[in-house]
């Protein structure tokens, strides 16, 4: 049961992922269906919303690494992350009407692809070090359903102010940059935590889950210096002395490179991920440019962004609602297997529908969405559960949480950039049947490949020295 304290770090996690959430797929779409509608062409975006991509994919791996075993206040990386998106979600105001200023786009979206690596990583560890591996999944998954309504929040705020700021619809990356500013100011509500376990390492997680230790002592949420800690009421490991040995013996547990890199789990969860974003990514910029034809003025219809909020606000209510219920059904017994299939099996429906569609009006395009919705949220869920469950104990949580984002947002950029490029030179119908057919991939590979994760976490630890204090009290 949560004390008072732990209920005000959980409410401090979920408007900080309320407010981070506001910077998702809206921010790449609008951006998309805007530099459309002055000039540019469908390669030119592809391009722009790859740079950000690729850049992600060379910073987030090293991203997770640096976040493992920084000394530095893993807060501060998430409050400059957030600052540096609003800068990038801004700039986008300083493009000129024609096919121009290229540059500006390229810089900011390197800029943002370097920052949104370090997001996700500093989230799940700062989860992880506050309520450690007992309470994780449940505390992340109301980050991910905050995240969500975030999302929806922010697609309905932006699709309002383009439709009345008509023909000057730039001003909704607006609410964009105002929402990274709030979740700087949020980030400061949030504790510390167990610096040791927020890597993946046990820390004291046995005093975080329960408020009373398998030793029958209680165990209650400490603020020490601004940072939250656990500490025993009885104090029996309250020595300095005992206090580095246990830091050692933790350090001692910390696997290689190659033992996590090497390991068959890792490997499925990076491959199924990159095939099933490949496949994905580039149908929600497609469905946009569906909804969005052009007027008699061949200007962009009036109702584009409206639109595609729309999509996006459909998606996420609809992810939120596949976040609360896979947690649920994670609580009640089911594994992480099937619920991560169902969400790989909606995507080629979701491509057939849409070609099917494709002629029957922009109502039957946007009920897609929900697809989109059922899939992204299990898999969002899961995703962060199977990491957990394949390194918790590794020391290497954030350095695979990295590793597999940057295959995630490899297969995103190869399927923005490819996609767009074969929607210029064969249309629209061309590129969803090619990520219909790519989307049988990863639910062949996960299928075959991948094992249940369920209740392996905290198996992966190697055996840990034993340092004796000379009182003979054991650290």
């Amino acid at each position: 049961m949560f004390s008072r304290h732990t209920i005000t770090d959980k409410v401090a996690f979920a408007l900080v992922a309320f407010f981070l959430g506001e910077l998702g797929d809206g921010l790449n779409i609008f951006q998309g269906i805007y530099l459309v509608a002055l000039g540019w062409n469908e390669g030119s975006v592809g391009i722009a919303l790859s740079i950000m991509g690729f850049t992600a994919l060379l910073t987030q791996t090293i991203a997770g690494d640096i976040i493992d075993k920084t000394t530095f206040d893993r807060r501060k990386f998430l409050a400059l992350a957030a600052l540096m998106t609003a800068f990038s979600a801004s700039a986008i105001l300083f493009v000129h009407e024609g096919n121009v200023d290229h540059a500006l786009m390229y810089v900011t979206k390197i800029i943002e692809g370097v920052s949104s690596s370090f997001i996700g990583p500093c989230v799940a560890a700062l989860t992880l070090a506050s309520f450690g591996p007992d309470q994780f999944d449940e505390v992340m998954a109301s980050n991910i359903l905050w995240g969500h309504v975030g999302s929806v929040v922010s697609a309905v705020l932006a699709g309002l102010t383009a439709w009345i700021t008509y023909p000057n619809i730039r001003y909704c990356f607006l609410v964009i940059g105002f929402s990274a500013l709030l979740a700087v100011v949020g980030v400061k509500l949030l504790p510390e935590g167990d610096v040791l376990m927020g890597r993946g390492l046990k820390g004291n997680s046995n005093k975080v889950a329960v408020h009373s230790g398998d030793d029958g002592n209680d165990y209650t949420n400490m603020d020490v210096e601004g940072a939250s800690s656990w500490s025993s009421t009885q104090g029996n490991v309250s020595s300095p002395k005992c206090k580095a040995n246990s830091v050692a013996a933790e350090e001692s547990a910390i696997s290689s490179y190659w033992e996590v890199f090497s390991d068959r789990k890792t490997l499925v969860l990076c491959a199924t991920g990159f095939f099933f974003h490949f496949a994905n990514a580039n149908v929600l910029l497609v469905l946009g440019e569906l909804m969005s034809g052009d007027d008699e003025d061949g200007n962009t219809n009036r109702s584009a962004i409206p639109l595609i909020a729309g999509a996006i606000v459909l998606a996420q209510f609809t992810m939120s609602g596949a976040t609360y219920a896979g947690d649920k059904m994670t609580k009640g017994g089911w594994g992480r297997k099937p619920l991560f299939l169902a969400g790989l099996l909606t995507l080629p429906l979701r491509c057939f529908l849409i070609i099917f569609w494709i002629d029957a009006g922009e109502a039957y395009l946007l009920s897609t969405q929900i697809l989109d919705g059922v899939g992204g949220g299990f898999i969002g869920l899961l995703h962060p559960y199977l990491v957990a469950d394949i390194t918790f104990g590794t020391g290497r949580f954030n350095l695979v949480m990295g590793l597999t984002a940057s295959c995630f947002g490899l297969g995103g950029t190869l399927s923005n950039l490819l996609g767009q490029m074969v929607v210029e030179n064969f249309g629209h119908v061309a590129s969803l049947t090619a990520s219909m057919f790519l989307s049988v991939i990863p639910i062949v590979l996960f299928t075959l490949a991948m094992p249940e994760t369920a209740g392996s976490r905290g198996k992966n630890t190697k055996p840990e020295p034993v340092f004796v204090e000379s009182d003979g009290v054991s650290a």
